[in-house]
């Protein structure tokens, strides 16, 4: 498109000229003895250029002083962005600009994603996340920028960023459309905080070409992991997966490292270990290779919560814990399963009151009469997700974590034990049900079960987010509209919404998506469905409302996207 932008005598005169060509502003600069085009807007925040500075060939916007070359569009900060840059043509005294349709722009928005995540630009990032979808990019390709820079770029391995995106994918089918960028960006952002001021991570290479068995990779792996030996146990993984042991296998491997000893790091070795995964799962194995290293340092320096009095006295758990495992290597776990979901459900609800070597008999009597590995992991889930529901507000605020910490580790070993149903793996369900025991007290008194006067509405929730002292109700209304037959969908939806309206930090990300996670394990419209989800909606009230900075921000970039004039006055 070929436009006129006016004369040259008017151009020299004043110094710019602006035009449109369909939709698009340019604006022409008299830079010396050349004339130089660009798009009108600031890339940064979309004020009119044409009320900037031109000197020496270096225009700057006057709002936030971003500065640009005339020629190239080239940006001297990089907050800003380059500008968009157009060939001029004058012809007979007229000056006209050339408005070609942009090639290249999926390349480029990667680069400014990347960019974005290593200068720690939320809004940078938020425009990228928006332009590639809206170039079509699917959102799996743009994890995958943030998980590379992720991997590449925090020594100390995997970590909260990581977690967050992963949890963000898994949840993404599950938002309103609207909402799934902004889950991007929430899960980026994370990514971009979490390798910040970190040295970068140089991976280990595989041993040699020789051929190795997979079962002695297997033994080693574990042993460097028991004696804490990080380097030999990263390099016995990658060799692993080099010589092609397949995700099966590795994933017996490093749930029985991370379930060898008690509750490590307090749940978060296994957690993050069924994020990787589940992050893999994604992506495709041929990415297992950069992702899994990374877990192997934290596996490896783990707190091991056998070596603390909690579960020492006046209990010794640990001592039942190791004369459980005994009986699940001899055991068969083929069984034909509990009666669903009744079975299930009574299971899970039987470790919520009796004593540890109760729980762990019933547990263990359970998997030798009927129940399958995945059984006992989604019964332990449920106890653990109902001590979130009973979780009375007398209780010390910090303590919604103590409780959030047992709800997701069984949410990963529930679904580690989809993917390796072994006995190494189910140790983790005894782990957990006595970590259910050890949490009771915050369960005395119980908060009441969720009850609501009159139908429930959705819309309600909002006030529950926005004033503090809501955690009841918003339960109530979250469990009515489940047991009430209506869509759980439209809840999970509205449950996500709220999440990511917030400066969500990164407990409330793992709660949500386990509690999402494990109602999606039940009967839609089932008591447990409906306490789960309860449990998710309190967790979240008991935490707003926020300063709500970062959903600003994205609100931000939703505006440039459309063209808005955010200086001018509303």
């Amino acid at each position: 498109m070929r436009v006129r932008a006016g004369s040259l005598d008017e151009l020299r005169a004043g110094g710019r000229l602006v035009a449109k060509a369909g939709s698009q502003p340019v604006c022409v600069f008299w830079d010396g003895q050349a004339a130089r085009a660009v798009d009108d807007r600031c890339p940064h925040m979309g004020f009119p250029l044409h009320r900037g500075t031109v000197e020496e060939g270096l225009l700057t916007c006057h709002w936030h002083h971003a500065r640009f070359d005339l020629t190239t569009g080239g940006t001297l900060d990089p907050f800003a962005d380059d500008v968009r840059a157009f060939a001029v043509e004058i012809d007979g005294g007229d000056v006209y600009v050339v408005v070609e349709p942009p090639t290249g722009q999926a390349d480029h928005l990667r680069r400014r994603l990347a960019d974005g995540l290593e200068q720690g630009l939320t809004l940078v990032v938020a425009k990228a996340v928006m332009g590639l979808l809206d170039s079509g990019v699917p959102p799996h390709d743009i994890v995958r920028v943030g998980v590379d820079f992720g991997v590449a770029n925090r020594a100390q391995g995997w970590g909260s960023g990581l977690t967050v995106l992963t949890a963000m994918v898994n949840l993404l089918a599950h938002l309103d459309p609207d909402d799934r960028p902004l889950a991007l960006v929430h899960g980026l952002a994370f990514v971009a905080r979490d390798t910040r001021n970190r040295p970068p991570r140089f991976p280990l290479t595989p041993l040699g070409t020789g051929d190795i068995a997979g079962d002695r990779l297997r033994s080693w792996y574990r042993r460097f992991i028991e004696t804490r030996s990080g380097d030999a146990a990263e390099r016995a993984l990658v060799t692993a997966i080099d010589k092609g042991c397949d995700a099966d296998t590795v994933a017996e491997m490093m749930f029985a490292a991370a379930t060898d000893h008690v509750f490590l790091d307090g749940g978060h070795t296994v957690d993050f270990t069924n994020k990787a995964f589940e992050l893999l799962g994604h992506l495709g194995w041929d990415s297992a290779g950069a992702v899994l290293p990374t877990l192997v340092d934290q596996t490896a320096g783990a707190s091991r919560a056998e070596e603390g009095g909690r579960w020492r006295h006046p209990y010794d758990l640990a001592s039942l814990v190791r004369s459980a495992d005994d009986r699940l290597a001899h055991m068969d776990l083929d069984g034909p399963g509990l009666l669903e979901p009744d079975g299930v459900s009574r299971l899970g609800r039987s470790l919520l009151d009796a004593e540890p070597g109760q729980i762990v008999d019933c547990l263990l009597d359970a998997l030798a009469a009927a129940a399958t590995p995945e059984q006992a992991g989604r019964a332990l889930a449920l106890a653990a997700g109902l001590r979130i529901t009973r979780f009375h507000t007398q209780n010390d605020f910090g303590d919604w974590d103590v409780v959030h910490h047992g709800f997701t580790a069984a949410n990963a070993v529930h679904q580690a034990l989809l993917r390796a149903p072994t006995a190494t793996v189910l140790r983790g369900v005894v782990h957990g049900a006595l970590r259910v025991y050890l949490d009771r007290f915050l369960n005395v008194p119980a908060a009441r079960l969720p009850h609501l006067d009159g139908a429930p509405d959705l819309a309600d929730l909002q006030a529950c987010w926005d004033k503090q002292g809501g955690v009841d109700r918003a339960g109530a209304i979250a469990y009515a509209w489940v047991r009430d037959g209506q869509d759980q969908g439209r809840l999970v939806a509205a449950l996500g919404h709220a999440l990511l309206a917030e400066d969500a930090q990164f407990h409330w990300f793992q709660t949500v998506e386990a509690a999402v996670r494990q109602a999606g394990a039940w009967p839609e419209g089932s008591e447990e469905a409906a306490l789960l989800l309860a449990g998710a909606a309190r967790f979240l009230a008991a935490h707003t409302p926020t300063r709500r900075e970062l959903p600003h921000v994205v609100r931000i970039a939703a505006r440039l996207r459309r063209g808005e004039e955010l200086f001018a006055e509303s």
